[in-house]
């Protein structure tokens, strides 16, 4: 007698359980899109160019190793390039950034 009962509010648990999963489904479709980064650097630059502000501008530490920088340049650039809707004066700063983190900075500030 207690296994009807017992099936009967199994079938409804499940019923409610699969109720609430389609509308957190349709909840979670329908919410607008964001970005799914990691946050880059927003500030204002300073006058000379740091490892620190570089670091900051493509999102890496200053002592992360070389390939992961350049990795870590091509999407930051591929994201602000003039081609593409970017800013040159940010694509010259971004540039600068790899350029110091890699010791490739021949001493010369960013054109702008």
């Amino acid at each position: 007698m207690t296994s009807p009962l017992i099936a009967g509010l199994t079938v409804a648990a499940a019923a409610l359980a699969g109720r609430y999963s389609i509308q957190a489904w349709k909840a979670f479709k329908a919410r607008p899109p964001t970005a799914r980064m990691r946050k880059f650097y927003e500030g204002g630059f300073q006058p000379k160019m740091t490892r620190r502000e570089a670091a900051l501008i493509l999102g890496v530490r200053e002592s992360t190793k070389p390939d992961q920088i350049k990795e870590a340049h091509r999407r930051v650039m591929v994201a602000n390039h003039p081609d593409a809707g970017g800013s040159h004066y940010l694509a010259s700063k971004i540039n600068e950034a790899k350029d110091l983190l890699l010791g490739k900075n021949k001493g010369n500030d960013s054109a702008f």
